[in-house]
């Protein structure tokens, strides 16, 4: 939810759509708060625009006591943060606006997804009255008494379909807003004064049917990324003191406690495993589309699917902020920015609304002179101008696409901030990539091994080294350790050698296993060794050798291994004409080394977190538009400096999440390129929708202007572009990875 302090309010005419419309206005954190402990929580049913939550801004911006509003416009819920005394006052302001707040209770707010009645029955009961209209209308046009029933059929219908409209359009007439209802109010009244009730009763009826269409298609858009909720299970199996284990609602469980996840199931909350091994199905959550392994001090997250093999959990997160709790708020805050593209939209709408408003006032006025109609026709062409100017579809254009893009993202682990963002990614011309833990594994691994000339067997050497690694926590022993594993642990007189190496007896023997210096130190260097361990060093490698008394044994390699998918990413990205920069600490020729393996554009090595920002600023200068992948915490100031900064492999950290714009959930670089084709795609979408919206506009204003269309036709107009434009926006959902 986002929680604002009342700012203050002017006419807001930037957005004039239907009640469909997903607009929210762009947030910072600088005036957000959180709600104090005294206020209530409301369910509005026709507040889902931008332009209602300016009007209830500014019915309660005069009221003392209202310290805060919290908008969940997806929920159409309203927290208003006040002491008790000023709610009524509150309420009353509400309701004078054209609102009708009604209170959620707690099991509603935890539960938004709760359904809302749509009073669906008054929509039906309409389109009948305003088909008995037009029946009575057609077949006895001139009876006095037909023509009574006739327009109290039609009457009926307005008001069973149109009541909502009606008061949010007068509230907005008397605030001097030019919204849909506000139009819809004027059109229809027109109509009916004129003479024409039956087609003003159907134009009501129909409006309302294909609003209600609109609404749950764009609801589809917006609750896509909380079907994740779904995935939760309510229920966690939770061990008890006495070594029991009892079922527990998921909210109730406490920090640390310990659940049990059986095969095949769902795992309730965030946790380390602390029993068992299993493969995972993390996808929801990451989008990684094979299992992960788990097991003892491995995390996992809520809505994960276990495999199948038992899992017991320490719980680390609760109920309402695991993994995928945090990442449907953030999706959620995502929402409320306005993308480059809407907020054109919104500047053309601003215009747009009144000029055709004072375009149909004019030919109201002088069409009757110009073109020899009557005063009627005159007025009835002026009100189907009002109805075609309705600017629904051109409003609702960009928020629903750039909804869907965003859920679309997060349901394959890309977790956006905004649609700036989303939008704005098909621009990245570079992009800079931190060299551990994005492109490579982030740990050392055995990659060579090289056993010399001696009198010795190859195993026993092997069996040595893996024995004196195996005894150090070095995380190059280590990583020799488990390359070798061969080792039975049993040494003597072992001794670490600090920043050297480690020594010990083994099968009666003195061994060393140490660096390059250490081997020096030693006397032990012989130019055939130097020449290996040279070949090493230029691929990037630390070299580590065994030694006895009198010679080397063996040579082992150690390095940071490239990711199997940053290959693939990176020749995606080169496809998509992205160029690749590498930024790294690491020497000059470990990073040439690890780029060309790669096949990275450019390296640079030795930088600082400094030096990676400065090397931001220039690729701006040289390129343009730049992206920034790295942890989101050492290459903080180089995220937070480029256009666009990717934090990698930030699943269950709040650190990565805050730090960058767009959020990896996996460590896997092919999502990059994702959201590049994502971004296109979606700014594709966004365009269509805007020449489809005007395009259709600009031809019934025309057989409008010609008096070739009716107010049916202009209604049709206007929601049929409404509804095609929602529908072309969701297709992002079904995008393929």
């Amino acid at each position: 939810m986002q929680f604002q302090k009342i700012p203050e309010q002017g006419k807001n005419p930037g957005c004039a759509c239907s009640s469909a419309c997903s607009v929210a206005p762009a947030s910072s954190k600088a005036n957000v708060e959180q709600p104090g402990g005294d206020g209530a929580v409301f369910r509005i049913p026709t507040m889902d625009c931008a332009s209602e939550e300016s009007e209830i801004r500014h019915a309660l911006a005069g009221i003392t006591g209202v310290r805060g509003l919290g908008f969940q416009l997806a929920a159409r819920t309203l927290r208003i943060d006040a002491p008790a005394e000023t709610m009524p006052r509150a309420l009353a302001a509400l309701r004078q606006a054209g609102f009708d707040p009604q209170p959620v209770t707690v099991e509603e707010q935890a539960d938004p997804h709760a359904p809302m009645s749509e009073g669906l029955w008054r929509l039906g009961a309409s389109l009948l009255l305003a088909i008995a209209a037009e029946l009575l209308d057609f077949f006895a046009p001139e009876t006095a008494v037909y023509k009574g029933a006739g327009m109290a059929l039609a009457a009926a219908a307005i008001w069973l379909a149109g009541f909502s409209t009606y008061r949010k359009g007068f509230a907005a007439l008397r605030q001097g807003r030019l919204n849909i209802s506000a139009l819809m109010t004027v059109a229809v009244t027109g109509a009916f004064l004129i003479g024409q009730w039956p087609e003003a009763a159907m134009v009501m009826a129909l409006y309302a049917i294909a609003e209600l269409i609109e609404a749950q298609a764009v609801d589809r858009a917006r609750n896509a990324i909380k079907s994740l909720l779904d995935l939760t299970p309510d229920t966690a199996e939770v061990r008890q003191p006495g070594g029991d284990w009892q079922l527990v609602a998921a909210a109730d469980v406490a920090l640390n406690a310990i659940v049990r996840v059986k095969p095949g199931a769902r795992i309730p909350l965030d946790g380390m495993v602390v029993d068992g091994n299993s493969a995972v199905n993390q996808a929801p959550v990451t989008g990684e589309s094979m299992p992960i392994d788990k097991a003892v001090g491995d995390l996992v997250f809520a809505g994960t699917i276990n495999g199948t093999g038992a899992l017991e959990v320490r719980v680390t997160a609760a109920a309402s902020n695991t993994t995928l709790a945090r990442i449907i708020q953030a999706v959620e805050q995502a929402q409320g920015s306005r993308a480059p593209t809407q907020q054109f939209v919104d500047k053309l709408a601003a215009i747009y609304t009144p000029a055709v408003f004072a375009f149909a006032v004019a030919v109201a006025i002088l069409s009757p002179w110009l073109m020899g109609l009557s005063w009627t026709e005159g007025l009835y062409k002026a009100l189907v101008l009002l109805v075609i100017a309705c600017p629904c579809a051109l409003v609702i254009a960009t928020p629903v696409t750039v909804v869907s893009g965003l859920a679309s993202a997060a349901r394959r682990g890309i977790l956006i901030k905004g649609g700036v963002y989303l939008e704005g990614a098909h621009k990245i011309k570079v992009i800079a990539l931190d060299k551990t833990g994005t492109i490579t594994e982030g740990k050392p691994k055995l990659v060579a091994t090289e056993v010399l000339p001696s009198l010795l067997q190859e195993t026993q050497v092997l069996r040595w080294a893996g024995d004196l690694a195996a005894h150090s926590d070095h995380p190059v022993s280590k990583a020799i350790a488990q390359g070798l594993d061969r080792s039975n642990g049993q040494l003597e007189q072992f001794m670490a050698l600090p920043g050297r190496g480690i020594q010990a007896r083994n099968d009666g023997q003195t061994l060393i296993l140490g660096n390059h210096r250490l081997i020096e130190e030693q006397g032990l260097c012989s130019p055939a060794i130097e020449a290996r361990l040279a070949e090493h060093e230029t691929q990037g490698r630390t070299v580590t050798m065994l030694a006895m008394d009198s010679q080397v044994l063996a040579i082992f390699a150690v390095a940071d291994t490239i990711k199997e998918s940053s290959r693939e990413a990176l020749a995606a990205l080169h496809a998509l004409g992205v160029r690749s920069v590498m930024l790294t600490g690491d020497n000059p020729a470990t990073a040439q080394t690890i780029a060309r393996q790669a096949g990275i554009d450019d390296a640079r090595g030795n930088l600082l977190p400094e030096d990676k920002l400065i090397a931001i600023e220039d690729m701006q200068g040289r390129y343009g538009p730049t992206a920034m992948a790295g942890d989101g915490i050492n290459d903080a100031p180089a995220l937070a400096r480029s256009d666009i900064g990717i934090a990698m492999g930030a699943a269950g950290t709040d650190t990565a999440m805050e730090a960058a714009d767009v959020v990896i959930m996996n460590d896997d670089l092919r999502r990059i390129p994702e959201l590049i084709r994502l971004s296109r795609r979606t700014r594709a979408v966004l365009w269509q929708n805007i020449v489809l919206a005007l395009g259709i506009k600009s031809v019934f204003l025309v057989l409008s202007v010609l008096g070739s269309a009716t107010m049916w036709m202009a209604v049709f107009a206007d929601m049929g572009a409404s509804l095609i434009v929602v529908f072309n926006g969701l297709r992002l959902l079904k995008t393929k990875p």
